[in-house]
């Protein structure tokens, strides 16, 4: 199970928390938030998406949070 998985639990029943840090700024290369990683869509749609399409956003940070220090080590 991935790290951010173990945040809120595997339970499908488990209630899935925002990403957030309070670190709101979009990378304008990537299109991700600079604290939490997801895009403005998936940030607006958050409220009112269920709890299943929460774990797909989550379960992409990870791959996102590597593409991001990949980008930077590379430069």
């Amino acid at each position: 199970m991935s790290p951010a998985l173990r945040i809120f639990g595997s339970s499908e029943q488990a209630k899935v928390p925002s990403p957030c840090t309070d670190i709101c700024r979009i990378d304008p290369a990537s299109g991700w938030c600079e604290g939490c990683l997801r895009t403005l869509d998936e940030i607006a749609a958050w409220g009112s998406i269920d709890d299943a399409a929460r774990r797909e956003i989550w379960k992409r940070l990870p791959g996102r949070r590597q593409a991001l220090a990949d980008a930077r080590d590379a430069t």
